[in-house]
């Protein structure tokens, strides 16, 4: 099981956003409880995500692959797809993969929540 932290964040101009933090280990393990709950998330709740992944140590491609389908989901349907906070040792991954030019990361997660406006306007 992973620890998912749910809050909803809403911006100056009424945005809602999801805010998720996993805690623990985003693998093969439990990258698809994640990945329902940023469906369940995107399509009930808000279009806007994002996610804290402060307390992830350890991050594999499983997790990776859970992350880039909530990213197409919020597309799907116009919405954002931040992630903030990228522990240390998970970054490696994302560098390595390439995935830090795919994803928009940021280092807090205000910048992330801030962000959110800017993508509605384009």
């Amino acid at each position: 099981m992973i620890h998912i932290d749910q809050k909803i964040h809403t911006t100056q101009d009424g945005t809602t956003v999801i805010v998720l933090a996993p805690t623990g280990r985003l693998d093969i393990t439990t990258a698809w409880q994640f990945r329902l709950k940023l469906q369940e998330c995107i399509s009930k709740l808000s279009r806007h995500v994002v996610v804290n992944l402060s307390q992830v140590n350890f991050i594999d491609s499983s997790g990776l692959t859970s992350l880039v389908a909530g990213m197409r989901d919020a597309d799907k349907v116009k919405g954002s797809f931040r992630i903030c906070n990228v522990h240390p040792e998970a970054k490696l991954v994302f560098e390595v993969t390439m995935m830090d030019s795919v994803f928009e990361i940021f280092d807090t997660e205000e910048e992330a929540l801030e962000g959110v406006p800017r993508s509605m306007a384009t």
